[in-house]
């Protein structure tokens, strides 16, 4: 065997073990949220954004398309509340402020167009922590919206995931 050909086998097995490790332990990428309905209104109380990124969701995550009408959907998504916050999370040695906690609280519930509950009102709470500076306000500015973007984003496919639970095992629908 030539020194090549001995490289490239470590070099393998260097790859395809861990990839094997996790395919051996069950695990999978997230895919698409499998939803049994054909178009989903999107109702209630929420900001654009969060509207703008649970359409994305739903178009992008689903094979599902998001109606203008609720009339003309099998679903019905009503946000009732939708509470961004920031709280002092931590302050320095000199009294400043130099943490926040950022939180997002969505209320919610779906049901069917005939008024069937899939999912009762719930709520979704998510938090981040966010280091504080004063000498870079702008800059944690800009974070901020950034973490809340993000926040919204990954509640939109909770959301969604939690319509997908609810609908394949409509026994357990207390969350």
């Amino acid at each position: 065997m030539s020194a090549n050909h001995i490289r490239r086998t470590l070099i393998g097995l260097i790859v395809t073990a861990p990839l094997s490790g996790l395919i051996a332990c069950g695990y999978r990428l997230r895919g698409m949220v499998d939803l049994p309905f054909k178009a989903i209104a999107i109702t209630g109380n929420l900001s654009p954004p969060l509207r703008g990124d649970l359409q994305t969701a739903i178009l992008t995550g689903t094979d599902v398309k998001v109606a203008i009408n609720p009339k003309d959907a099998d679903l019905i998504l009503d946000v009732s509340n939708e509470i961004n916050g920031r709280e002092i999370l931590a302050y320095n040695s000199n009294g400043q402020i130099s943490a926040y906690r950022l939180t997002i609280r969505i209320t919610f519930r779906v049901f069917d167009n005939t008024g069937g509950e899939i999912v009762p009102e719930s709520e979704l709470y998510m938090t981040r922590d966010m280091d504080f500076s004063n000498t870079t306000v702008l800059a944690t500015d800009v974070q901020q919206q950034q973490f809340f973007t993000l926040m919204r984003k990954d509640l939109a496919v909770q959301i969604l995931r939690r319509i997908s639970a609810a609908a394949k095992n409509p026994q357990a629908r207390s969350f």
